[in-house]
């Protein structure tokens, strides 16, 4: 399997409707698609082309020191029980603000740092997960063990965005997180599950749930019966056999309610 770089205006080649009719639809499987991917990816390391694209982005675009409000660190790391976590777990930006963001690995593997809307985020996962790819794009980093980097970003549309590594199976260990953008913060929108509350260990501060309806979207996952944590107060609003509608995150690596209704 060739070696390639998914650059930017590869990307967007996927999202845009006027480009999404090319050469990325039952192709991936043969030579002749490779030959494409690699001459494309040629042709848009051209500076002009990058940055002609990557002002295209529904998350916004590059930005320059002199711009930047605020410098924020960021970490990745892999956790004890096997999860893997950025820290801060999400962000929230004005409208129109330049952020540095100083990310360090702190972890044994190699991992990246990605800025897109969650459903490009979803379609480059795929790829990645089908080819051998690294990005090469202003709005992403790929960091060894122990290196350091930055990213520069101005979020120029307001929105709810993510944060996220792509390497084939981190996502999924925990890996990606909200980034809201508006005059007063966008709000997320919520997408809530519903389910049967099993066994409530008070102590331990877990909650088992059951008959799960509906996949947990932001999280990747399908329906099933899971254990998760819960702070203090949302413990003391449940009960065993009650029927829950509720949302669910990854916090510091592990399953965790966030919200009730």
């Amino acid at each position: 399997m060739k070696y390639l770089l998914l650059t930017t205006a590869l990307a967007l080649t996927l999202s845009a409707p006027a480009f999404a009719a090319g050469s990325h639809s039952g192709e991936h499987g043969d030579a002749k698609a490779d030959d494409h991917a690699v001459e494309h990816a040629a042709m848009m390391k051209d500076d002009d082309h990058v940055e002609d694209h990557a002002a295209m982005m529904m998350v916004g675009m590059p930005g320059t020191a002199k711009d930047v409000a605020r410098t924020l660190d960021v970490t990745m790391r892999e956790t004890d029980d096997g999860a893997m976590i950025f820290e801060p777990t999400s962000f929230e930006f004005e409208l129109g603000e330049t952020i540095r963001f100083k990310i360090r690995n702190d972890g044994e593997l190699e991992h990246e740092f990605v800025l897109d809307t969650v459903e490009q985020n979803i379609v480059h996962k795929a790829m990645m997960a089908e080819y051998d790819m690294e990005h090469d794009d202003p709005n992403s980093i790929r960091l060894d063990a122990g290196a350091v980097g930055e990213v520069i970003w101005t979020f120029a549309n307001a929105g709810t965005f993510e944060f996220a590594c792509l390497i084939p199976g981190h996502y999924e260990s925990g890996m990606h997180g909200p980034i809201n953008v508006g005059d007063h913060m966008a709000q997320t929108v919520v997408e809530y599950s519903t389910g049967k509350v099993k066994k409530i260990d008070n102590k331990a501060g877990k909650v088992t749930i059951v008959h799960v309806h509906g996949p947990l979207v932001n999280l990747d996952m399908p329906s099933m019966t899971m254990v998760f944590r819960a702070d203090e107060q949302i413990v003391a609003k449940l009960s065993e056999g009650q029927d829950i509608e509720f949302v669910a995150d990854r916090v510091k690596g592990k399953l965790t309610v966030t919200k009730l209704r």
